[in-house]
């Protein structure tokens, strides 16, 4: 009789355990974490087609992700967590052509195509 209590004391010791693992806490403080690079409007702006890398680092900081194997790819990544959600994330992907500024991609747009937008769409309506 024992041995049996003894099994079943375990098993519902681990059971306990395990939901532990998904248990959230009511007032927990989660901290904010930022990671990857930083990218402003700003910075967008000053890059024009041409530049070299080492005026694009400069204006842009080191690249998170340089792929080793495509050297014509940069990779700006930047994002806010806080705890498992995220708040925030930003993305940016700069293409060079004979070690030159050919284009970028991403979540930005330099503030001079977007003026000319807005005023192509203020003439035709």
């Amino acid at each position: 009789m024992p041995k049996y209590i003894f099994i079943v004391a375990l098993l519902a010791i681990s059971s306990l355990l395990g939901a532990c693992s998904t248990l959230q806490f009511p007032g927990v403080y989660k901290i904010t974490v930022e990671q990857g690079n930083v990218i402003t409007q700003e910075m967008v702006d000053q890059l024009k087609p041409g530049m070299s890398k080492d005026q694009v680092e400069y204006i842009m900081g080191s690249p998170l992700i340089k792929d080793s194997f495509n050297a014509k790819r940069w990779d700006y990544i930047y994002n806010i967590r806080r705890g498992d959600e995220l708040h925030k994330e930003q993305r940016m992907t700069i293409f060079f052509k004979a070690d030159r500024l050919d284009y970028f991609t991403g979540d930005f747009v330099p503030t001079a195509i977007t003026e000319q937008a807005q005023q192509s769409a203020e003439k035709e309506g």
